[in-house]
């Protein structure tokens, strides 16, 4: 297949964070429900949604409340209902959620679901921040899944959540595995690393020379505010062009069709991993 269309689905908060996790989980999901079924009504067939996608970013708080908050991967209920969604529409499906490993060890990850509804495996989050207003160690476990990508229906599909984003190692390992496409499911705001947002993954999407789906949620969230989350999200392709970007408010499905014979041409332009030099990286993986 030549054009795949991705979906990425942006949003904010529904309910508020005096209510139970569990509250916040059944309101994000039945905001969401709408917007997968729109995005299975115009063909969407890769669709991702935004970090810890059934909460709040809880992260500026040290509060234990949120644990109550993990699931199972693949045995926990939104992962379930995910893998109905995904059949029911034919669409490959990626759901960032608090994941639970065991009590008291707990992941922000992503299950990933094929467009026949099977689970496919799941990606952790590599890089957490510790640092005043996203205390992410507080909550997350680094994690342990390397690098996998995903053969699914329609592409071979790459996770890389956040902050992750930051460093490029991942990136490149995700394209040496063979990523057409990468997704990272975000939560940021407005301030210091918002121009970042829009140099960062375009400029990895050039470098390995496949398709990123950045997305990132809308609003505030009480009583931690800790700045606006500005939404923003867009595909871009393997040039670094944005294909498609949604507004920064707005609870919304933004739609792209990827042409992935770029993948190719763009690699047999630019060739990057032709020209590398992996025997002379050594000190990059030195503590």
């Amino acid at each position: 297949m030549t054009t795949v269309r991705a979906g990425l689905i942006q949003m904010g908060l529904k309910g508020d964070t005096d209510m139970t996790p569990d509250q916040i989980r059944d309101k994000m999901i039945e905001a969401h429900i709408p917007l997968i079924d729109k995005a299975g009504a115009e063909g969407v067939q890769v669709l991702c949604f935004q970090e810890v996608f059934t909460q709040p970013y809880f992260c500026p708080s040290q509060d234990a409340k949120w644990y109550a908050a993990v699931e199972k991967i693949p045995d926990g209920p939104t992962t379930k209902l995910m893998q109905e969604y995904a059949k029911r529409h034919h669409m490959v499906i990626v759901v960032p959620i608090y994941e639970e490993d065991i009590t008291g060890v707990y992941y922000n990850a992503a299950a990933v679901i094929d467009a026949d509804g099977s689970y496919l495996g799941k990606y952790r989050k590599t890089h957490i921040p510790q640092v005043a207003g996203f205390w992410e160690k507080f909550f997350f476990k680094p994690g342990n899944s390397g690098w996998p990508v995903f053969q699914t229906a329609y592409c071979k599909l790459g996770v890389y959540i956040c902050y992750d984003r930051h460093f490029p190692e991942g990136w490149r390992a995700l394209a040496l595995a063979g990523a057409e496409y990468v997704v990272n499911p975000s939560a940021t705001v407005a301030g210091l690393s918002q121009y970042l947002w829009k140099l960062e993954q375009p400029a990895s999407a050039a470098a390995n020379g496949y398709y990123v789906g950045a997305i990132n949620r809308v609003g505030t969230e009480a009583p931690w505010n800790i700045g606006k989350f500005y939404g923003s999200s867009y595909v871009a392709n393997p040039r670094g062009q944005l294909i498609a970007q949604g507004s920064e408010d707005n609870d919304e499905l933004v739609i792209a069709d990827m042409d992935m014979n770029m993948v190719r041409e763009v690699r047999n332009t630019w060739q990057f991993f032709r020209d590398r030099r992996p025997e002379t990286y050594g000190p990059l993986v030195q503590a």
